[in-house]
């Protein structure tokens, strides 16, 4: 039996079906905590993050806002609570986009043995990985190599602890974006927040930032308020954002 499996996470959220440009409950009625990433167009790999909570059925600004990196190739429509529309560009596994839609918050993960956070957390070891490889059965889901063996990670490049495989710090605190909860080969796996590698720099389709900021952000999302992560170009933020119930930027200056 495997130690343990982050992907599917917190299924109290169905993924929707593609083809509709409308978002009805569940999160848009049990959802009180959104991230919004901002991008300037569908090619730019940066981006701009905010944070709201729903009160009394309103968005309200909830002080944390600062830029973030998102993936080399900018992003494409991704997997998730949302209805994708049939136009844009999609992410498809290895394609170096940042998923676009609205997906569920998972698990915060990390390198410390515990981490000040609202969310679940898991703390990883160097036996951890989530696999993005296409034709596994595990693909999109983070194993243990003690549950699973050697040959389950075969041609994975996402180990957990990147700061023992790697030698980077960027998996050293983050959270799961849901990203494909279906796990459908070739969807786009393995899509977090994590700290970025340098200011700026870009990713292979994650959202990254500073470690003060995502700080910031694991003190402030709580797993009981059902939070919901939200990345959109601008262009499909002004054209959804009241068919999918997003905040009025307007009234949160």
């Amino acid at each position: 039996m495997m130690r343990k499996l982050l992907f599917p996470l917190l299924l109290s959220f169905a993924p929707l079906a593609t083809g509709k440009a409308a978002v009805p409950s569940p999160w848009a009625s049990e959802g009180t905590q959104m991230v919004l990433v901002i991008a300037p167009d569908w090619q730019t790999a940066s981006g701009h993050l905010r944070t709201f909570e729903r009160r009394k059925g309103q968005w309200h600004a909830a002080g944390i806002d600062f830029p973030v990196s998102i993936g080399k190739n900018g992003a494409g429509w991704g997997l998730g609570l949302h209805e994708s529309p049939n136009d844009g560009p999609f992410k498809v596994e290895g394609d170096g986009k940042a998923p676009a839609g609205i997906f569920q918050i998972g698990m915060a993960f990390g390198q410390p043995a515990s981490l000040t956070t609202g969310l679940g957390y898991q703390a990883m070891t160097a036996d951890d990985w989530c696999i993005d490889v296409n034709a596994s059965p595990l693909y999109n889901r983070i194993v243990s190599v003690r549950d699973v063996g050697p040959e389950a990670i075969a041609g994975s490049s996402e180990p957990m602890r990147r700061d023992i495989h790697s030698g980077d710090h960027l998996y050293n605190k983050g959270f799961v974006i849901a990203h494909n909860p279906e796990n459908r080969p070739k969807g786009g796996s393995c899509i977090f927040a994590h700290l970025w590698r340098s200011p700026g720099a870009a990713t292979a389709g994650c959202t990254a930032m500073t470690e003060p900021d995502m700080d910031r952000l694991l003190l402030w999302l709580n797993q009981a308020k059902n939070p919901v992560f939200v990345l959109l170009p601008d262009t499909e933020f002004q054209r959804f954002k009241t068919p999918w119930q997003l905040p009025d930027l307007s009234l949160n200056k």
